[in-house]
């Protein structure tokens, strides 16, 4: 319970198996690093182009020998910085030595914030490389993996790999052909239009029972212990929707994870896995100009046709299982600051206003989930095998 970390018995190498037979090949998102960090690829990264990103970030951290320090500019939405920030602790200890040094801006809001427009014209400037959850066709975000990885504690969800593990025990429970032959959607209606239009699929005597949509009021569900949210306890029907709320949203992995063929109302932002899904392979697309009519038609198409969309419900399960495994995560995150550094034409420094940080730093004064879940999703031991083959 100390207010700084522990100097004497930190991994800073780690002697791994270098075998290449002990490294397994990179799942094919991973492909998406270089995309994403291709608009510096012929000019490198200079510290001007970071400081640029400053006044549009969150945080900025620093990675030296090993050790990271962090410099905070402000808040973020309840605490996405917190576990942002400890899954990178985590990856560091996950590869001791492995990860070099760098400087990286971080955004921890919805939208992104890299807007291609502000980089054009006839002498455009490079654009900042700034970190973030998601990414979109118009900008330069540098997509990461989001927070609820190693959990949310304000709405009560686990670290991933507990809440994945649930859900595939909830997925044996019932059968595909025993759910319920129409599709499911729960959430926040009130953050954005999709949303709002997709309420309007709800079942009623006037079009039948092809969709249940159910409004979540969280301060409600706060007060209730979480009762009618978990997870695990929403697989029962045979079709799932994605929309996005803000931006693009975390329940992406959730829902796909449920075996259920999973409808996905036609993004406009793309996470670090989500743009190797391939339609009607993964799941079934609907259009956001015809969502309630498109619903309708792919709920009657799969209960025509129970074996393909049962396949395609289990595809995006598989997807999910096999390519989100949390070691894939951690080797995602090391690929991509690993490009990345490589990419840096400066010497990274400890800014003046930064602090050390650590596990300890982070974990012991908290309680509650917070505590509970970084905790729960915290690497104990480096990993025995390299990172995959990217």
């Amino acid at each position: 319970m100390t207010s700084t970390c522990p100097k004497d018995y930190y991994l800073t190498t780690f002697e791994q198996d270098q075998d290449s037979s002990a490294a397994s090949t990179c799942p094919e998102h991973f492909k998406w690093i270089h995309e994403d960090l291709k608009p510096w690829k012929s000019t490198g990264i200079t510290r001007e182009m970071v400081e640029r990103g400053e006044n549009i970030s969150q945080f900025r951290l620093v990675i030296i020998q090993g050790k990271a320090y962090l410099e905070k500019y402000e808040g973020s939405f309840q605490t996405r910085d917190l576990f942002t920030i400890w899954g990178i602790l985590q990856l560091l200890r996950l590869y001791p030595g492995r990860i070099p040094d760098l400087e990286l801006l971080f955004a921890t809001g919805d939208v992104t914030v890299v807007q291609k427009q502000n980089f054009q014209g006839s002498q455009p400037m490079s654009p900042p490389p700034v970190f973030h959850y998601c990414g979109q066709k118009n900008a330069y975000d540098i997509v990461f993996p989001d927070w609820s990885f190693w959990g949310w504690a304000e709405v009560g969800i686990r670290p991933w790999e507990a809440v994945l593990q649930n859900i595939q025990e909830s997925n044996k429970k019932i059968k595909w052909k025993d759910r319920v032959p129409s599709a499911f959607w729960k959430g926040n209606i009130r953050v954005s239009l999709n949303r709002y239009k997709l309420k309007k699929c709800n079942a009623s005597d006037q079009h039948g029972s092809y969709a249940h949509i159910y409004s979540l009021h969280w301060d409600k569900e706060i007060d209730k212990g979480f009762q009618n949210t978990k997870l695990e306890d929403q697989c029962t029907h045979r079709y799932k929707i994605y929309v996005e709320g803000v931006a693009w949203s975390v329940s992406e992995k959730y829902i796909l994870a449920c075996d259920s063929m999973t409808l996905f109302i036609e993004p406009i932002y793309y996470d670090f896995f989500t743009r190797s899904l391939v339609p009607r392979q993964h799941y079934w697309p609907i259009s956001n100009q015809s969502i309630c009519e498109d619903v309708k038609y792919a709920v009657d198409w799969g209960n025509a046709n129970p074996e393909k969309a049962e396949e395609i419900g289990k595809a995006g399960t598989r997807f999910i299982e096999e390519n989100l495994k949390m070691k894939f995560v951690y080797d995602y995150m090391f690929h991509l600051l690993t490009e990345y550094a490589r990419l840096l034409k400066f010497k990274p420094t400890i800014p003046e206003g930064a602090v050390e940080i650590c596990s300890e730093i982070l974990a012991c004064p908290l309680d509650g989930l917070w505590r509970q879940y970084l905790v729960e999703s915290m690497v104990n031991s480096p990993s025995d095998t390299p990172a995959c083959t990217l």
